[in-house]
């Protein structure tokens, strides 16, 4: 069993008995599949809202936790994102609680130049500044776990990526296969000092949402909030942004020590083989070959 396949069923017919008897004032609204994730699947409602609803059990207590703490950090993020509006209970027919927002408009950012995405890397370092920037005593406070990945843990999250691509092998090229195999060989760190700061916590691809030039326009699901090290959001700047975009990225969220770009970069190439390893299982070509790209951008430049 991959460690994103769901344990919980989720039908359209439940989605919108769900939906209509705890919010009847969506009665009427077309509700329809938009997507999934490693832990929700997603719908739309009407034209302005969608709905989380887990489809793993390890994904309640994160659900429960954005609820909580994406109120308190509306000052402190710089892009549009989902805004909880409606809080779904458990019930007989689905046991665990579901999240709606407000609707992000875009598409996942596949298939950039590095013209286009040279438009987001100011933008997203200064939302990562600030979002970083947030009061991690009221995070704690609200329930936001803590480095709940073991991000400083070098040695170990290197095992995991071995095993992951030795699992990737058939699906990469051979050199680029080589590229990351050599690149972990050359990771001798094994812990890296400890970091506090407010996480979104899995940014990627998938969780960007672009306009039709290209720009990140929208940060979406927020279920891995958590203290933890910044080296992990700042891996966006590898596995999005090329040498040349990644240095304006650097220039407007702030120098950062050589730890925190060690992790960025590992984190930078992390997401995206599991992300590759998901897009193989499920035969998403788009995803497949976005996910590369990442690969390959986050092991570019110094």
């Amino acid at each position: 069993m991959n460690q994103w396949d769901a344990d919980m069923h989720i039908t359209d017919a439940m989605v919108r008995l769900l939906i209509e008897s705890q919010f009847p004032e969506l009665s009427g609204l077309r509700i329809r599949r938009i997507g999934e994730g490693w832990d929700n699947a997603v719908y739309r409602v009407g034209d302005s809202y969608t709905f989380r609803f887990p489809r793993r059990s390890i994904a309640v207590e994160l659900l429960r936790t954005e609820g909580r703490l994406l109120p308190l950090l509306d000052e402190y993020i710089t892009l549009p994102y989902p805004k909880p509006l409606f809080y779904g209970q458990e019930s007989e027919a689905y046991p665990v609680p579901f999240l709606g927002y407000t609707y992000i408009p875009g598409t996942f950012p596949v298939g950039l130049g590095d013209e286009q995405r040279r438009l987001s890397a100011a933008s997203l370092a200064r939302f990562l500044r600030k979002l970083h920037s947030f009061p991690v005593g009221t995070a704690r406070e609200a329930g936001a776990s803590e480095d709940h990945r073991n991000l400083t843990d070098v040695a170990a999250r290197k095992e995991k990526m071995v095993g992951v691509l030795s699992g990737l092998k058939p699906h990469l090229p051979m050199e680029e296969y080589d590229t990351v195999q050599e690149y972990l060989k050359r990771v001798t760190v094994k812990r890296i000092t400890r970091q506090e700061v407010m996480l979104h916590g899995d940014l990627h691809f998938k969780n960007m949402l672009a306009d039709e030039r290209g720009q990140i326009r929208g940060v979406i699901d927020w279920g891995d909030l958590n203290v933890g090290h910044p080296g992990c959001d700042l891996n966006i700047a590898y596995s999005f942004l090329g040498p040349a975009e990644r240095r304006l990225f650097f220039e407007q969220y702030g120098e950062v020590n050589e730890e925190s770009r060690l992790l960025a970069r590992l984190i930078g190439v992390f997401i995206p083989m599991l992300l590759l390893a998901q897009a193989v299982q499920i035969q998403d070509v788009g995803v497949a070959e976005e996910a590369r790209a990442s690969i390959c951008r986050a092991l570019s430049g110094d």
